[in-house]
Order: C-alpha cells, then sequence, then structure tokens
C-alpha cells in the first residue's frame, strides 16, 4: 500500500485513459455480488448503488480516475463570498428523454434529495439556499463558510423536473421503507449509458447515450449487469468466459484467476472501513438475552467485545492478507494524522474481567446482523468474529442476510439491529463526512443517519461543527484528531480493517479500478 492516494493512481491517464476511441465496440459483461437496488438516485447511500448511477445520472461535478473532483453538469464555479458559491451549467445538455438540462432541475434535484425518504440528504444541508440565478447560474448560499460545500455533489446526481413531475416520481423511494414509485423502476438522466432493460436482481442492459455531451473514451455498444451472489459462480463465470469481469473477488480464488490463461486480477487499496457498531440507546436490546438492560450502554462491555476481537487472526485467516487493520473509522489515505492513532489491543483475559466488571461474567446472548453479499468475505468475519466473543461467554445469534434485506431492516428509520457490521467510504473523501454520518448524534437534518447503534457525545458534535466551517486546515486536522480521539475512548465503533478491492478481469478487456471501488463502464474498452 502507498502512502498517498495519488501515488496510488500515478499513471492512469497514461495507461490509455485519454486514448482514442478505437474502430470495433463492443458488449461488457460483468457480475457483482449484489444488484444496484432502486434506479432512483437518492434512495440508497450504498457504493455499488451510486457507482451504477454515476453511469446514468451525473452530478455538477464527478471524480476523475486519481478521485480528483472536476466539472461535469457545471463548467466551473466561484465563490463570491465565504457564504455564497456560484456555479455555472453546462449548456446543450439533454436528458436520455430529450428534455434540456437547467437550472430548474438543479433547484428541484436540490428540493428533492434534501426531502423526506431519501437516503442521500447530508449532500446539502437543509439551511442552504438554492438561488436560480438565469437558466444557466445557481447559486448556494450557506448559513456558515463551508469549505467543502461541493465534495459529495460527485453523487448527487441531476433529475428531470419535468420528467419526475409528469410521472408522478417528485418525492424520492427509499430502499430502506420500502417505498417506490416511477422513479424506482425507470430512469432519465444526462449520462453516457441509458437504461434499456431492467429485472431487478436478474439482468440490467444499458445502452450507449448518443447524445452525451462528453466525448466517449470507451468502445461499448452495451453494458450488461448480472448478480451473482455466490462466489464460486461468479468466479466460474469469469473463467468459462460468461463475463468479462466480476468483483468482488473472493481473496481465496486471487491465485486461481491470475493462473488461468486469459484472467487476471487487479488489485489495489480500496477507502472502504468495515466496522462493527452496538445499539447504544435503547433501554432493553431487541435481541437479547439480557432484559430490563442494555449491556451496550456500559462502556466495559463495548470495550470487552472490541478487545475480544483478534483482528490479526482477521487479516491472516478470513482475508488472506488482503486488508489493513484500522483503528479509526477512516482509511489513513484520506487523514494523514491518522498514525498518531494505535489499534488497541486484543487482549481476552482483559475482555473477561471488564465483562465481570459489568455484571456479565457469565456472559450473555446477543444478536448481530450481517450482509451475506455486500463486503468482501462479510459473513465470514462475522462468523469469525462470533467465534472469538464465544471465548469471552458471548453467544453471538448471527442473522446473514442479502443486503437488500440487510439493509432494511439496520437502516434508520427502523435500525432494528442489536449488534451489526457496515462498511463505510466517506463519499467527500473527508473525515466531515465520518463524524457527522457515523459519530453525530441523532437529530433533524440528517446528523447521525447511518449512525445506527445512536452513538452520542456532544463533544464530538461541536467538533463536527468546526469541522464543517474551518477554513485553517491545521486548525481543521486538529479538530479531526480531537473527535477521533473522544469516540476511540468511548469505544463508539469496533474499527476492523480497510478491505482490499480485487476485480477479476478477462485479458482482453481495460478497465480503470478506482480506490473508491467505482466502477465508470465509459472508461472500459474491449480489445
Amino acid at each position: 500500500f502507498v502512502s498517498t492516494l495519488k501515488s496510488v493512481f500515478v499513471g492512469a491517464l497514461a495507461a490509455g485513459l485519454l486514448i482514442a476511441t478505437p474502430a470495433r465496440a463492443e458488449t461488457f459483461r460483468f457480475a457483482f455480488q449484489g444488484d444496484a437496488q432502486s434506479l432512483d438516485p437518492y434512495a440508497l447511500n450504498e457504493t455499488f448503488t451510486l457507482g451504477f448511477h454515476s453511469n446514468i445520472y451525473e452530478g455538477l461535478v464527478r471524480r476523475d480516475p486519481d478521485l480528483q473532483l472536476e466539472p461535469a453538469l457545471a463548467t466551473h464555479w466561484e465563490v463570491l463570498e465565504p457564504t455564497r458559491w456560484r456555479f455555472h451549467l453546462r449548456k446543450g445538455v439533454k436528458f436520455h428523454n430529450g428534455n434540456s438540462f437547467n437550472a430548474d432541475d438543479v433547484l428541484f434535484s436540490a428540493e428533492r434529495v434534501r426531502a423526506e425518504g431519501s437516503d442521500l440528504q447530508t449532500r446539502i444541508a437543509q439551511d442552504t439556499q438554492v438561488v436560480k440565478i438565469d437558466d444557466y447560474t445557481v447559486d448556494f448560499i450557506t448559513t456558515a463558510p463551508n469549505p467543502i460545500l461541493f465534495s459529495e455533489w460527485g453523487t448527487w446526481f441531476m433529475m428531470d423536473k419535468e420528467w419526475a413531475e409528469a410521472n408522478n416520481a417528485v418525492q424520492p423511494t427509499s430502499v430502506t421503507e420500502g417505498s417506490d414509485n416511477y422513479a424506482a423502476f425507470n430512469a432519465n438522466g444526462t449520462g453516457p449509458f441509458i437504461v434499456q432493460s431492467r429485472e431487478t436482481d436478474v439482468r440490467t442492459v444499458l445502452a450507449v447515450n448518443p447524445n452525451w455531451w462528453d466525448t466517449p473514451v470507451h468502445n461499448l455498444t452495451e453494458v450488461v449487469l448480472t448478480p451473482i451472489p455466490t462466489d464460486a459462480t461468479r468466479v466460474a463465470a469469469l473463467l468459462s468466459g460468461e463475463v468479462d469481469m466480476v468483483f468482488p473477488v473472493p481473496v481465496q480464488d486471487i491465485a486461481r484467476i491470475n493462473e488461468t490463461p486469459g484472467t487476471r486480477v487487479l488489485q489495489g487499496p480500496e477507502l472502504r472501513t468495515i466496522f462493527l457498531g452496538f445499539d447504544q440507546t435503547r433501554d432493553e436490546l431487541l435481541e437479547s438475552s439480557v432484559k430490563g438492560a442494555n449491556p451496550f450502554k456500559d462502556i466495559r462491555v463495548r470495550e470487552a467485545f472490541f478487545r475480544a476481537i483478534d483482528i490479526e487472526a482477521i487479516r491472516k485467516l478470513v482475508m488472506r492478507d488482503t486488508s489493513t487493520p484500522a483503528p479509526l473509522l477512516i482509511s489513513p489515505f484520506l487523514f494523514p494524522p491518522a498514525d498518531q492513532f494505535t489499534r488497541p489491543e486484543f487482549d481476552l483475559e482483559k475482555a473477561k474481567s471488564l465483562l465481570a466488571e459489568a455484571g456479565y461474567g457469565d456472559g450473555f446472548e446477543v444478536g448481530m446482523d450481517c450482509p451475506n453479499n455486500r463486503y468482501v468475505n462479510d459473513e465470514k468475519i462475522c462468523l469469525a468474529a462470533a467465534n472469538m466473543l464465544a471465548k469471552v461467554g458471548i453467544t453471538v445469534n448471527l442473522l446473514a442476510q442479502p443486503k437488500a434485506q440487510y439493509f432494511a431492516k439496520v437502516l434508520k428509520p427502523r435500525n432494528e439491529t442489536s449488534f451489526y457490521m457496515l462498511g463505510w467510504t466517506p463519499g467527500s473523501l473527508d473525515s466531515w463526512n465520518v463524524l457527522h454520518n457515523l459519530l453525530g448524534c441523532d437529530e433533524e437534518g440528517g446528523r447521525g443517519k447511518f449512525n445506527l447503534g445512536n452513538y452520542c457525545n456532544p463533544e464530538v458534535d461541536a467538533l463536527s461543527d468546526k469541522v464543517l466551517s474551518e477554513i485553517d486546515m491545521d486548525k481543521r486536522n486538529e479538530y479531526i484528531r480531537q473527535a477521533y480521539a473522544i469516540a476511540q475512548k468511548d469505544w463508539a465503533y469496533i474499527p476492523l480493517h480497510q478491505q482490499g478491492l480485487a476485480w477479476g478481469v478477462r485479458d482482453d478487456v481495460d478497465v480503470k479500478q478506482l480506490a473508491n471501488n467505482y466502477l465508470f463502464y465509459y472508461l472500459v474498452n474491449k480489445r
């Protein structure tokens, strides 16, 4: 693993990103372990779903292969005042149905993404005013200076106001609440690919948008996504040539794919942190043998759970040395002062002692929720953690489900979970996203949206507010460091590791692997 994101991706452009489009065109077939959960771009804040949408919909800005922000539907922007940003929109852009993109669509998208039911409400603060200056100029007015105003806008996609109104899709749909409308099953973006057909969890076919405003660098005419949840079946599909690419590749199959003529594995660091969380708010856990009390409200129990998990064993035996143990909820690539933190030591005897002090010397039972088709070896990691916790008297009743059922159960507003796994890549590639979404006290305005166990420390919230408005980077990093230190002292979560990327690709396919695990079809070429 290299020391900076920039060096991770050195040579990406030189490797052929800006090549001329080859004459021959192809169908690109790939398989993921699950499906995009909806065609509504505001329905679920989940990496694969957002990555899928990024090929159909577009934002005012986008991430390039080095994960740097660049213009997209906005050509440029300027800061008129510390609290007023002006964005100039790209002219001549058409939605897939032929409607023109303009400022009215930006204002509509700003309201819709912040509306009840949207899973992406934090893309724009509720108190930010969005003002139309003319058809191709929009101002964003904040209540305080915000140095990262548009850092998450690479996944805030513009929707067609006329199309949404005509199809009764003004309200966002929600995966967690089970609400649907026309936008959940149909799409109308400005991006390089158009949804041609879709059978949820079976097959989705995308055709090339011939009227895309940008210059294609791919040679594809069609993209076919086939969800294949079973690892062995997914790998077999790659080796047989049924598909051109699969991800993620199970760590135990990396060598096999590399040794098979015609296929290879692309590996690299991922920014996602995998962690475990606890219900710290209910007076009695939903899924526990302890009645009339919540063991996770006791800091000694949370520390005991942390110390009972042998992260090095998980790294070696479950992840086959493809993961990096984490002391924090963020990749060190995204917060260089992370090297000031160390991961508390694995210590079974200390864990037993802490449980005894808390009154649980005989242990207790607790339910645990995990996905089984979302993260690399997710169910195996949870099984390993359950076995480790058994050594200190904790009986874990594991429920591992496909991600659609898993997210519907654990995400707010339901969050019907006592102990759970989650993975997180901050969409802004910045710590404020982590402080606000994972460590913030639950309140209106989106704070704590993915803080499923409702950990709460007002000191962290106060520091988070300072981080959002501080423009001096040294001061800002110090506020971030203090917030992480408080959360670590509170044993707020159990960070596990940053998982490694492993994409299986046939030799006649060129793809660009990004550390946020997004697959941009418009950067794919088949030889």
